[in-house]
């Protein structure tokens, strides 16, 4: 059983001072939601064992806070391609996933992660508003038999959806 979680990164600041949209920053708001999905995460104990989080400042933020406010102690790698990714660029990167890591998480955007989980599940599209995350389980054992289909969305949650204390 492999168990992929797409992450939205937090709703950013689009006052801030920035360059690129690359480099747009989380806002105050963003920081706050990406905290309280790390506990969130820990608190129904099913923290993964990989965090893959596109280069943009915002998602990696969001990966980070996340992984610290839920206390995961997981490896975040950084990963260019999920930036600009397609919903066919995202399973090429989960084929070549370790096959000894059972749960990966990818921190990324919109309109690929709203993609990505419709093709994957099979199901009916969905909305993925920022900071909001989904679960979806594979019967395989390798990433690479991995299938658009091949999936179960277990959940989708989205911060406004918790309790405060999350």
């Amino acid at each position: 059983m492999k168990t992929l979680l797409f992450f939205r990164h937090g709703k950013s600041d689009w006052d801030a001072d920035y360059g690129p949209d690359h480099d747009r920053p989380l806002a105050r708001r963003g920081r706050k939601a990406a905290k309280k999905m790390g506990r969130y995460l820990k608190s129904i104990d099913e923290v993964p064992d990989v965090v893959i989080t596109s280069t943009a400042v915002r998602a990696r933020t969001t990966a980070q806070l996340a992984n610290e406010a839920g206390k995961w102690s997981v490896e975040v790698e950084d990963n260019r391609d999920l930036y600009d990714a397609s919903p066919s660029s995202v399973l090429d990167l989960v084929h070549e996933l370790d096959d000894n890591v059972a749960s990966v998480m990818l921190v990324g955007h919109e309109p690929t992660w709203s993609a990505s989980i419709q093709i994957l599940s099979a199901g009916p599209g969905v909305q993925f508003p920022t900071a909001a995350m989904a679960s979806i389980q594979f019967d395989v054992d390798k990433w690479s038999d991995v299938q658009p289909a091949g999936g179960r969305l277990n959940w989708l949650v989205i911060p406004r959806s918790l309790p405060d204390d999350h």
